[in-house]
Parts: structure tokens; sequence; C-alpha cells
């Protein structure tokens, strides 16, 4: 078998500038990205699990839980969203929950094995009174020594600090998609608007989580876009979460056909090559995938799962479930610092 294309590959000069993001010049290509996904399928796996080697134990596994504190209502159009008012899911709009019940959420997620709690609330972007409101929430969950992520919305530089100035660790925004499929599934904010958003969350001092949806009916090349657009951030997000799209009826894409599952374990592994200090993270979909894809994202370089029983308004695998696959792979769970 010639190995041509992946010498090619690992002599590519971006490739060991993308080991110090904040100070590089060089970026991914999206040729290069393409290259990657286009390896043999044991070459691409061999070279995801070095670099997963190289910055992590491969047998620790970060829980998180993520919570919809406030469900439904939302004003966009993205196709894959059940929480989108326009489209009828059989999502009910409620409101923001009240700090007791967060708390005592949390509290059970902690119980359960979590170190990061994640809120999610539907909206395109909060205004200050809804700021607020989170800020409290973060402060009193803060309070249980829980790493915690945040995903809102749209935000502007001043909401940001205050999050940030609550406690807030994480800030999850994701691009979806490759700039060039973007429009085919949203239309009602922009590309740029998310940049802008994280920006404003790197420039407050809060960590990024920010990936994309696979299997929306995008290109490999497309795949290799977004990726492209995650690891030329500068810096990388620090978690990088890489969601199967859980196709829900009454959106647009309900009758999406199913991505093949070994391209999503190829993406998980050109996550982790490209952005190799990251926690990336299986997550939506996970539901749907057998044990053995499962495994074979692990081994791809996976080292973050959303651990519980729902994913906003998605079904996820049960707690027992997890620690069960985790148990039989000989995986552990991460503590905050990583070990």
């Amino acid at each position: 078998m010639s190995h041509v294309g992946e010498q090619a590959i690992l002599l590519h000069p971006s490739t060991q500038a993308q080991q110090s993001p904040e100070t590089s010049t060089e970026r991914w290509r999206i040729d290069a990205i393409e290259a990657l996904f286009n390896l043999p399928f044991p070459a691409l796996m061999h070279r995801a699990q070095t670099v997963h080697c190289e910055n992590f134990d491969p047998t620790r596994v970060e829980f998180a839980t993520l919570l919809s504190v406030k469900t439904g209502g939302c004003t966009e159009d993205c196709g894959y969203c059940p929480q989108a008012a326009r489209y009828d899911t059989g999502v009910e709009a409620s409101k923001l929950m009240e700090p007791e019940e967060v708390l005592a959420a949390a509290k059970r997620a902690q119980a359960a094995g979590a170190t990061r709690f994640c809120m999610g609330a539907a909206w395109r972007s909060p205004k200050e009174r809804d700021i607020e409101k989170v800020a409290e929430l973060i402060r009193t969950v803060k309070a249980l020594g829980l790493e915690i992520c945040a995903t809102l919305g749209m935000l502007e530089d001043g909401q940001a600090q205050t999050l940030q100035s609550a406690g807030l660790d994480y800030y999850n925004h994701n691009l979806d998609s490759a700039p060039d499929f973007y429009g085919d599934i949203v239309t009602t904010r922009n590309y740029q608007d998310r940049l802008d958003t994280l920006a404003h969350v790197r420039s407050a001092g809060v960590k990024v989580c920010c990936g994309g949806i696979v299997g929306m009916g995008e290109t490999r090349r497309q795949r290799a876009g977004l990726v492209a657009e995650l690891a030329n951030l500068a810096p990388y997000p620090e978690s990088v979460p890489i969601n199967n799209l859980v196709k829900v009826t009454g959106t647009p894409l309900a009758e999406q056909a199913d991505l093949d599952p070994f391209e999503f374990v190829r993406t998980i592994a050109v996550a982790r090559i490209t952005m190799p200090k990251a926690r990336v993270r299986l997550s939506a979909g996970r539901q749907q995938m057998g044990d053995g894809v499962q495994a074979l994202c692990f081994l791809a370089g996976a080292n973050s799962i959303f651990y519980g029983d729902k994913l906003l308004t998605t079904g996820n695998p049960d707690t027992d479930a997890d620690l069960r696959l985790l148990a039989r792979l000989d995986l552990h769970r991460a503590e905050p610092d990583g070990r």
C-alpha cells in the first residue's frame, strides 16, 4: 500500500504550526483537511490515536450534562432544530427555570459523575434581563464546584463579560457547518454573526465550546470546511462537540438520509488531528449509534460525552448504559483537570 498521501499530509507546513494556534500564522487549508478525510481508514485512525495519546490520557473521558433551562419558542429557522417556533415538532415553549430547579438538576448530575454542567436556552439572542437571570443561575450552580457552560444564542461583548463575572467557564456557540453550506440550513442569521459571538466570548476571558453538525446533506469537502473553520480559530476551541444529525419530525431535515457511521468516525478523527489539545465531544446522535461505532469514536480521539437522558429536547443514552459501555472499553471518568 502506498503511503505517499499520508506522508504529504505529515509534512504539510501548517500541521506543526497548529500545535501552537495562539501564535501561528499558518492555517489549515481545506485541501489538507480533505486529504485527512481521504486517508485509508486504518491510517487515519492510527494518526488520530497517536495525536490523542500525545495530548491526553486516552483512557479518560469527560462527563458533561446538558440541561435546557428555557425550551422552545426560538424565532430562528435552523433546519435541524425542534425548538424553532415555526416548526410543528411538539416542543412546547417554556419560561426560564428557577434557580432552585436548576440547582437540583445540577446536584443530580454531579452525583451521577458529571464534572461539567451545561445550560441551554432557546434564544436567538438574550435580552439584558435574561443575562442577569442566567448569571444568577451560574452563581447558584458554581457553588457546587462544577465547571459551568452556557449556550444562549448570540451575545454582545458586555453580555459575555457579565456571564464571565458570574463564574461562567465555557460558552457554547456552534458554527454548525462550513460557510458555503450554512445558507442551506439557516437563513435568519449569517455566519459572521456566529464568529462575532465567539470573539465576544474570547474577549471576556471565557473558554469556547464550538463544533458543528454532520449528516445534514453536506459533502465530505464541506465537512472538511467546517473543521477548517474550527481549527483556524485563534486559538481553536477548548471543547469541540461533533454532532450527528438527530432527525426530528416537523423539521426540514426530518427526511435527510443517514450519514455513513464511518464518515462520522472520520470526522471525529480529523477534529482530533487538527485540534490536538481540544476536548472532542461525542455529542448529539449517540442514541442512534451502536456500541461499536461509539467505541471507534473513542479510538478516533473523542474524549468527552454528554452524560444524561436528554440533550435539550432529544434523547441521549441513559447513564447506566454509558457506564456499562465505558467499563467494557476500560475507559474512566476524567477529572476537571483532565486526569
